[in-house]
């Protein structure tokens, strides 16, 4: 182990010492293996593949042939290592003339979830905060309250899923992430399962980021890695289970701090092997429209699949959905 991992590792364990959490995440009984799933989110992403690409606001479900081609190279590529992936995608996505793509993920095991139709804010209280889509166009949600907006935006994902593929969606996941989840809204959660879902991915634990264009310093790393501790599932008084997204994502690292490639492998790397460590959940999450551009050569899900293939019979490769079943037993 080199100094600055040790060190790394070492402030780690003082931080959770200090926070108490560490008491909070003992080796859980009966769960002898460490849960680690891989999710992409099926959208266009800002500032990528250039920094000055902005109007993916406007058409998230417009898939570029790149972010395709990433997306099934990487299942390839988690499948080859026994595992399977978890998608969520946005309904314009099924606007798009071919979706046989999505089919074959269907059909090698992977899991497709729902993002809503066009990526909105569902914790919204304004239409002016919805999308971008609506600020250009408010005439498509004229005389509408937010909360039906909402309500019929996820619908119309599920409904355009069935459709074109032929199935229901499996799971939901909020465009963005919120730190408190859904806690404190239980009309969301009261919506959510009356529109059929058992369980949401929509807590994004609050931390730390380097300066814009700097390598993360330690203490960046270390609260991150306390962050995990809060990135781990749950159910909500209402039943509705909630299966957190885990930091850091490659927005947060490739957009908001501008991070090279191999400080995000480190950071990946470190939370990964503290889920191993405390037989936890990890929910990676990432863009394939942000990742084609940073890791072309797919460094992070190979390092994630050996990560877990070396842990042997402490971890495995899961989808959201096997998480959400450990939960509901």
């Amino acid at each position: 182990m080199n100094a600055e991992l040790g060190n790394t590792r070492r402030g780690f364990l003082r931080a959770l010492s200090l926070s108490g959490l560490s008491a909070a995440l003992p080796v859980r009984a009966g769960e002898k293996k460490a849960r680690i799933a891989i999710t992409f989110d099926l959208e266009m992403s800002r500032n990528f593949p250039r920094w000055e690409d902005t109007r993916w606001d406007y058409e998230k479900g417009n898939l570029n042939e790149e972010t395709k081609r990433y997306t099934t190279d990487a299942a390839r590529r988690v499948k080859a290592h026994g595992g399977h992936m978890h998608f969520f995608v946005v309904g314009q996505v099924f606007e798009q003339e071919n979706v046989d793509w999505l089919k074959e993920l269907n059909q090698s095991g992977h899991r497709i979830g729902n993002h809503t139709y066009d990526h909105i804010n569902v914790l919204a209280r304004r239409p002016a905060d919805l999308q971008y889509r609506f600020r250009r166009a408010p005439w498509l949600i004229e005389g509408k309250e937010p909360v039906q907006i909402i309500r019929e935006n996820i619908h119309l994902c599920t409904e355009a899923m069935r459709a074109r593929l032929g199935i229901a969606p499996a799971g939901f996941r909020t465009p963005g992430g919120s730190a408190t989840g859904l806690n404190g809204r239980d009309d969301l959660q009261s919506m959510l399962r009356d529109l059929g879902f058992t369980w949401v991915s929509s807590k994004y634990p609050a931390h730390s980021n380097s300066k814009t264009g700097e390598s993360p310093e330690a203490s960046v790393i270390e609260n991150i890695l306390a962050a995990q501790a809060a990135a781990q599932p749950f159910v909500y008084p209402g039943g509705l289970i909630e299966i957190p997204m885990s930091p850091i994502s490659d927005v947060g690292a490739f957009r908001n701090g501008r991070w090279k490639l191999d400080d995000f492998l480190r950071a990946i790397r470190l939370a990964v092997e503290w889920t191993i460590e405390h037989r936890a959940v990890f929910d990676f999450l990432c863009h394939p429209s942000v990742m084609y551009p940073s890791d072309p050569e797919f460094k992070t899900i190979e390092l994630i699949c050996d990560l877990v293939r070396k842990a042997g019979d402490r971890a495995e490769l899961v989808t959201l959905d096997d998480i959400a079943a450990s939960l509901s037993k």
